[in-house]
């Protein structure tokens, strides 16, 4: 797929089709985006975990934060990435060894990698990168 463009129907589907998100990278603070988008996410009705493992055992928004994709004890249908880009293929490594793999691996704003991407798709996941849910998400669901 070409990652330059993404065509509307496209985000929207996973946008309406998500139901529970890991939110890699979720910050404590109030101040950082991946917080903000997180209580955005929640406000929407997603389930969001978040993932952190500076952060592991603490809560975020009132949810349990994990230390890594692999000991969230239920399936995830999106992995919403707040890490550097550089990060991303090892993200899919992550998500390509979970049991239950999730439907899309979603980067953050200025978060793309071509090769982890293609990697992901081969695998049967669907991919978004450099896009932000919370700016999508009125956009084309409200």
């Amino acid at each position: 797929m070409n990652h330059d463009r993404y065509d509307d129907a496209y985000i929207a589907e996973i946008l309406k089709t998500t139901r529970t998100i890991a939110l890699l990278g979720a910050s404590p603070n109030p101040e950082r985006p991946s917080n903000r988008v997180m209580g955005f996410l929640l406000s929407k009705g997603y389930r969001v975990i978040p993932v952190n493992p500076g952060q592991a055992g603490k809560e975020i928004h009132g949810q349990k934060v994990y230390a890594h994709l692999s000991d969230i004890p239920e399936p995830v249908d999106m992995i919403d990435v707040f890490r550097a880009a550089q990060y991303l293929d090892g993200v899919v490594d992550e998500a390509l060894a979970l049991l239950q793999k999730p439907k899309v691996v979603w980067g953050q704003l200025d978060i793309r990698d071509d090769k982890a991407a293609a990697k992901a798709e081969a695998a049967g996941i669907a991919v978004v990168m450099d896009r932000c849910p919370a700016i999508e998400y009125p956009r084309l669901i409200a």
